[in-house]
């Protein structure tokens, strides 16, 4: 029997690191989601190369082309989406605010990960803020994305320990290992709808 598999955008700025572990995830059979296209506000990203030879679809939408008008560039990014067919968007890396409007136009199908265990450490600059302020444990937040910066319900957290010889550098290294893990993880379970969102967390429910 065959797996439905949704249709995924994964939007990058840089390298796409978190990319290529959701490319190398939904390469299984049973993953119930499959990336159609990978788009960019860079021309430059990295990340895109490294799609292309993926032989997966591409575009490149240059932010700094539109100004100030942040609504234009959404409305085109918005209709590229809706051209490749795209069910959910993935954030990995993609390093632009995204007004109400976009976020409400893909309401509950837009995650990001941060670098922090939310609601701890939001924004930037996570690593160097729990050296400096003595936490133990840190760590990686897939979420739902809502209009408000690095809030919304909450779908997988992944813990590293906070070692006393850490400088932001090994720290950041650490996190992102876990952010590996845990994105596909967290794409897995959205694409297979086997959840509900209660407050500000998200469950998985029976299948």
């Amino acid at each position: 029997m065959s797996v439905y598999r949704k249709k995924v955008a994964v939007l990058i700025s840089g390298r796409g690191s978190n990319m290529i572990s959701l490319i190398n995830a939904t390469r299984t059979a049973d993953f119930p989601a499959e990336i159609v296209v990978v788009g960019s506000n860079r021309p430059d990203a990295a990340g895109l190369s490294y799609a292309r030879n993926e032989g997966i679809a591409c575009f490149a939408l240059d932010h700094k082309q539109y100004g100030k008008d942040r609504e234009a560039f959404e409305r085109d990014l918005d209709a590229k989406l809706e051209e490749n067919g795209v069910e959910l968007v993935v954030l990995a890396g993609f390093m632009r605010l995204l007004t109400p409007w976009f976020v409400n136009r893909w309401h509950n199908r837009l995650i990001n990960i941060h670098p922090a265990l939310l609601p701890a450490f939001p924004g930037l600059d996570t690593h160097e803020r729990a050296i400096e302020t003595g936490v133990k444990v840190h760590g990686a937040t897939v979420h739902f994305v809502t209009a408000e910066m690095d809030v919304g319900p909450i779908i997988a957290q992944g813990i590293v320990q906070v070692e006393d010889t850490d400088d932001a550098n090994r720290l950041g290294t650490r996190v992102l290992e876990i952010e590996h893990q845990i994105y596909p993880q967290a794409l897995r379970l959205i694409a297979s709808g086997n959840y509900r969102i209660h407050g500000m967390r998200v469950l998985a429910t029976d299948k």
